[in-house]
This record gives structure tokens, sequence and C-alpha cells, in this order.
């Protein structure tokens, strides 16, 4: 428990420090609810800005949890894992760390651009909400967590992981219905959307924020949080049962990929290399 708890809270502290890397992560995802909350202030959506920010939330949780393979991969490069690792301390308590690291930093801040939110569109009726929403944070933050894990043990590469993360993040939050809804998509990209684990977390978390749990499932479909898949219905609760599948796939193979990765084969790449030393 002992490595569990320094790993998560090394995670926390480098979070904290990157004030920079805080500010910016509070300010940009504002600038996608200014933009599509202005191009949906219509007919269509009765509450545009509560609807782009659950969107824009968790899409920051998404992405935030996907960092975890980024500092994964720069512990790996800069030898800190390989120290870490002839230690007394078990592969299975670091990559527990790892993943409660960036869990926790994941819903920090995403509990951060709801409170912000809470002050220009997001409002609640019940005490309930919050702590569903915080529960939905930090499943999502959890599942993709283990994604992260599992692609920096696949990577080990910072700059190719950067490739590989911008070719993972920009597909799924765009073709998920966080920022666009499904049913203004191309039918080809709709199809794309049925397969991407994202558009299950974006409707089900949307469902809680909006505090639409008491529609049926016709006005779930019509408000976009249930997924009309060629007649059959994928509710929000279905959608929930979906990432938590996934959720206990990725942590089976993540982990089951951190205890056999050769972390002394991890080579430095000439830039990685002069990053670090430089």
């Amino acid at each position: 428990m002992n490595t569990v708890f320094a790993l998560w809270k090394r995670g926390l502290k480098a979070f904290i420090r990157n004030r920079t890397g805080l500010i910016f992560s509070l300010i940009f995802p504002f600038f996608f609810v200014y933009v599509f909350g202005a191009i949906f202030k219509n007919d269509f959506i009765d509450n545009p800005i509560a609807y782009m920010l659950s969107g824009v939330i968790i899409t920051t949780v998404f992405e935030s949890s996907l960092n975890l393979a980024s500092s994964t991969v720069d512990d790996m490069v800069s030898g800190f894992m390989k120290e870490v690792l002839v230690s007394p301390a078990k592969r299975m308590a670091v990559a527990l760390g790892q993943l409660l690291s960036a869990a926790t930093v994941s819903t920090l801040q995403g509990i951060l651009i709801l409170v912000i939110g809470l002050f220009i569109g997001i409002k609640f009726t019940t005490w309930t909400t919050p702590l569903f929403i915080l529960l939905a944070m930090i499943s999502v933050g959890l599942v993709f967590s283990g994604v992260g894990l599992f692609l920096a043990t696949k990577v080990r590469s910072g700059q190719t992981f950067q490739i590989v993360k911008t070719a993972v993040t920009m597909p799924l939050t765009f073709i998920s219905g966080a920022y666009i809804p499904l049913s203004l998509l191309p039918s080809s990209l709709r199809y794309v959307a049925y397969i991407n684990p994202m558009t299950y977390a974006t409707a089900f978390f949307r469902m809680i924020v909006l505090e639409k749990t008491d529609l049926s499932t016709a006005e779930l479909v019509k408000e976009g949080l249930a997924i009309d898949i060629n007649g059959f219905i994928v509710t929000p609760v279905m959608s929930f049962a979906i990432i938590i599948a996934i959720g206990f796939l990725f942590l089976i193979l993540s982990t089951n990929s951190f205890v056999k990765t050769d972390f002394s084969r991890v080579n430095r790449s000439s830039s990685d290399a002069s990053a670090l030393w430089g």
C-alpha cells in the first residue's frame, strides 16, 4: 500500500505544481463551450451551455486520464521506472499507483470545470446529482487510465506516443457526441461512433449532469442521451455497463502488459535524450 500511496501522491503533486498546465486545462475547454454553445442556441437543445459543459467535462477527464501514458513513458525514458522496479515494490502495486494517480488527477480537473460551470449554466435540483457526477468521473478516469497505461507499455517512446495520443483522442472526442450531437453526424461517421467507447461515456454522463434520469426511452433518444443503433436502443444504464466492461478489460490488459514489460530494454530516442539532458 505504501508504494501505491507514494505513486498516487507523486502524480498529485506533479499536477498541482504544473500551474501553467492547470490554467490552460481550465481555459481551453471553455473555448469549445463558447464556440459550440453558440452554434446550438436553438430549439434543438434546451440548455446548450449545460449540454456542452457536460461533454467538455467528460472529454477532459478522458484526455487527462490518457496522459498517464505520457508520464509513464517519460518515467521509462528517464530511468525512474527502472529505479522503482528494482526496489521491493511489486509491479502490480506500481501499476495500481499509476492508475489511481491518473484517475484522481483527471477527476480533479473535471471537478474544477464543473465548479466553474455552476456559475455559467449548470444547475442541480438535488444534492445526489453532484455525488453521481463524481462517481461517474472516477469510473471514466479509471477506465481510460487503464487504456493509457496499456498504450504506454506498447509505445515506450515519448515522441511516438504524442502522435499516437493525438490520433486516438481527436477522433474519439469529436465522434462521441461530446461536441456535436450524433444525429448531426454523417451516417458513415455515426457507425464509427457506435464502436467508440467515449460515445457511451458521454451519453451516460450527460444524462446525470442534465438530470434526465426520469425520461422515457423515446425521450432519451430524442435528447441524444440514449443511442439508437438501427432500432436497438442503448440506454444510459447500458452505456455505463459497456464502459465498466471496457474498464475491466483494459485493467487486465494494462496490468498484465505492465508486469511483463522489460523496462531495461526501453531505449531513449535522440529527441528524448536531448530533452532529458539538455
